[in-house]
């Protein structure tokens, strides 16, 4: 089983390019089962959950061209079309693997009139809970029954277009709704919508394919229903998770790097925090400059939120940050229950936190020690690699798997910027 291998203390200076984003790309691969017509996605990072999806789409007759972008942080090219389906279902061994593929049921069932998925079970950060889905279906129109573990999904006359209203927010059940609402007949008004800009950049997407929707990035979000969806292309836009982490990278080491092919209004609500803190943000033609030189951070306190809020995948990195940063920081998780998890790691490497039920305080320490850890999550182990960089000494980071889910070639873009960092396969 693959390490990855820190030896700390390097100041980081150069240019980090920014992958597209998974969390845009899997439900843009699921919108594949919306036509018949070839959709062809750019800008696509190369990572295991979006491999799975392929197969998953292969497995029920999509055809799945992936072309390598190559260079480090060019985007692949998947075309996919979904011309004759083979089956409408998902069993427990697949979606098991990736609870992910949850997002295939909406767009299966508009395009269909069925679907069947396993029900997804909980993960290592929180149960996830897939009501809301099941609701913003049945609110279409759908006949929706849960049996032997999976849901069973039937619209045999097709959908019809309905009010829809999160009683909260939820970005997976927005993506459901919006995606089965473009085949709907009639018109669809879903209320309390999620504004994460995934959901936008799904939304530009069906509506190049023809989709007629109003709202994206609101809470309000109308969707016509069309009778049929066309052939499209489409770049994934770039991943914010993936900016913010780069970002603390710098602010945890120091030095000077710029953030290419991203935007930092996509990080917003970090971006504030950091110049709190003292690392200096600047935007960039190409992107955005971080920099952190000869400063101490200060620490500033913060609690997760749905966008345009301190997004949740980006917690466990901050508390790496500041658990060397100047002072005392509170860190609420409003998200998701069990996302402290990565915190008996960062207290193997020194660090002084502190948990009274959603909240860490976390004590800034004037250096890490490096050590053996573990990542038990995607994000944990994000944060594990960046506690590396500034601890002393060396740091071996076991289960690498995780960061593979969601980081393209995470080792060989720090080692770009000058951080000692090396994979060690196993």
């Amino acid at each position: 089983m693959d390490k990855i291998r820190i030896r700390g203390g390097a100041r980081l200076k150069g240019t980090i390019p920014i992958s597209g984003a998974k969390n845009a790309t899997l439900p843009l691969m699921a919108a594949a089962f919306l036509t018949d017509a070839p959709l062809t996605l750019t800008n696509v990072p190369k990572l295991r959950d979006v491999a799975f999806m392929a197969d998953i789409l292969r497995g029920l007759g999509v055809s799945a061209e992936w072309t390598d972008g190559c260079a480090l942080g060019a985007g692949g090219r998947y075309v996919l079309h979904a011309a004759h389906l083979s089956g409408t279902a998902a069993d427990y061994d697949i979606v098991r693997k990736m609870r992910a593929s949850f997002f295939i049921l909406g767009p299966l069932l508009a395009r269909a009139g069925e679907a069947r998925i396993s029900l997804p079970g909980g993960c290592a950060i929180g149960a996830r809970p897939v009501d809301l889905h099941l609701k913003a279906l049945a609110a279409l129109g759908a006949e929706v029954d849960l049996s032997e573990g999976n849901v069973v999904a039937r619209a045999s006359r097709g959908l019809t277009g309905a009010k829809i209203k999160f009683p909260l927010v939820s970005v997976g059940a927005t993506e459901c709704a919006l995606m089965a609402a473009t085949l709907a007949k009639g018109q669809s008004v879903i209320h309390n919508a999620a504004r994460e800009p995934e959901i936008a950049d799904l939304g530009r997407c069906l509506i190049a394919m023809g989709a007629k929707i109003d709202g994206l990035g609101t809470s309000t979000v109308t969707v016509e229903g069309v009778s049929s969806l066309s052939a499209a292309t489409h770049a994934v836009l770039p991943d914010r998770i993936e900016t913010g982490t780069y970002a603390m990278a710098v602010a945890i080491a120091g030095g000077e790097v710029e953030l290419i092919g991203t935007d930092v209004k996509l990080i917003e609500a970090l971006a504030k925090l950091l110049g709190k803190s003292g690392v200096a943000v600047t935007p960039t033609p190409a992107g955005f400059v971080v920099a952190r030189n000869g400063v101490c951070p200060r620490a500033v306190s913060m609690e997760t939120q749905p966008f345009p809020g301190f997004p949740t995948d980006l917690q466990a990195q901050f508390m790496a940050f500041m658990a060397t940063a100047e002072g005392s920081s509170h860190i609420k998780e409003t998200i998701f229950e069990n996302r402290f998890m990565h915190v008996p790691e960062l207290l193997r490497m020194g660090a002084d936190i502190k948990i009274d039920g959603n909240v860490a305080v976390v004590k800034g320490v004037a250096r890490l020690k490096g050590a053996p850890v573990m990542a038990t999550d995607l994000r944990a182990s994000s944060s594990l690699v960046l506690a590396g960089l500034a601890a002393e000494g060396e740091t071996v980071v076991n289960r690498v798997y995780h960061l593979d889910r969601g980081f393209e070639r995470m080792e060989e873009k720090l080692s770009g910027v000058g951080a000692e960092i090396e994979r060690v396969q196993g």
